[in-house]
């Protein structure tokens, strides 16, 4: 009987852990360059930057605005401007991930544009 038990509140255990786990997504768009003449190219399309950071029981990391920060440093790096080259259609998702509940969080942020040239 005492096996019985045991297994059944093993399993319920696990069932709870596992069903605790859920992801999250969210983002927008910011405003960007104004393309209403034809007096521009895309240079590139599609260039993203990305950040993580991961909370313990609500412990660490940055703020959402930092966060976005770090993201387009990271595109910037990787996608260096050139004279009269500008980001457009410039996008900022996030993709919250929690496990246990609140006891682990991850949070990444991804940060989307398209490079056009100016003539």
């Amino acid at each position: 009987m005492k096996k019985v038990l045991l297994k059944t509140v093993f399993a319920i255990t696990i069932a709870i852990i596992f069903s605790s786990c859920a992801a999250l997504h969210s983002g927008y768009m910011l405003n960007s360059a104004a393309l209403s003449s034809a007096n521009f190219s895309y240079v590139k399309q599609n260039i993203k930057g990305e950040a993580t950071v991961t909370y313990v029981l609500g412990i660490g990391g940055f703020s959402k605005d930092a966060l976005v920060e770090d993201a387009k440093q990271d595109m910037l790096a990787s996608n260096t401007l050139k004279s009269n080259q500008t980001f457009t259609n410039l996008t900022v998702n996030f993709k919250t991930t929690s496990y246990l509940g609140i006891l682990y969080r991850v949070v990444k942020c991804t940060v989307t544009a398209d490079v056009v040239e100016f003539k």
